[in-house]
């Protein structure tokens, strides 16, 4: 699982995806802190990880990837 990988590991393909998931997961009605359970169940990841892929994602402009 990523959870086991060392923070700043997880390739940009990988957090790319998370941030994709979250933002649809959002999209379709799922609340803030529902999206991010889901993130860290599917991909074993720590909540402070999936927040800061969620600045990562904001500042670098995933959205629109």
């Amino acid at each position: 699982m990523l959870g086991q990988q060392v923070e700043g590991s997880i390739p940009e393909h990988i957090r790319q995806r998370m941030f994709h998931l979250l933002v649809t997961a959002q999209d379709m009605e799922m609340s803030v802190a529902e999206s991010r359970r889901m993130i860290t169940d599917k991909f074993g990841v720590s909540e402070d990880q999936v927040r800061r892929i969620e600045r990562e994602g904001m500042l670098r402009g995933w959205l629109g990837q």
